[in-house]
């Protein structure tokens, strides 16, 4: 029979390895939906994939320098996802727009709309710091 200490440490062990799996599973359910294709035959992630690739000749270092800094306070094993998922929302706008590089307004812009409310709070010290007026995107955040 399971006594004392040890009954403890298997009823731990076994809430500790089913959370483990929900946290996981919700996880790669999100990414399994977003595989998903839509009405057009495409993914979200296809088209960010899309986007990517279409304007990836739009950067410049000072840019890439820039999405660097802001994507920063993402843990680091998030930090790829929230760069792709940041920049293809950038992408997006600057071909919808034409632009011909990506711009500061670009980048700002694409920020606010691929990240939720929460971040906007990192981006407008971040701006401060960096002495950029967001002035014109408060309708956005």
């Amino acid at each position: 029979m399971l006594d004392g200490w040890f009954l403890w440490f298997i009823l731990f062990w076994v809430v500790f390895l089913i959370s483990m799996f929900a946290i996981g599973g919700f996880f790669m359910f999100r990414k399994f939906l977003q595989r998903l294709p839509k009405e057009d035959g495409k993914s979200d992630l296809d088209w960010q994939d899309y986007y990517l690739e279409k304007t990836r000749h739009l950067w410049k270092q000072k840019e890439k320098d820039l999405l660097e800094d802001l994507v920063e306070p993402v843990p680091e094993l998030f930090r790829d996802v929230a760069r792709a998922k940041i920049a293809g929302r950038i992408g997006q706008l600057a071909i919808k727009e034409n632009s011909s590089t990506i711009t500061l307004d670009l980048i700002i812009r694409g920020y606010i709309m691929a990240t939720p409310k929460r971040d906007h709070k990192f981006l407008m010290k971040r701006l401060k710091e960096k002495q950029i007026d967001y002035s014109p995107y408060k309708a956005l955040f």
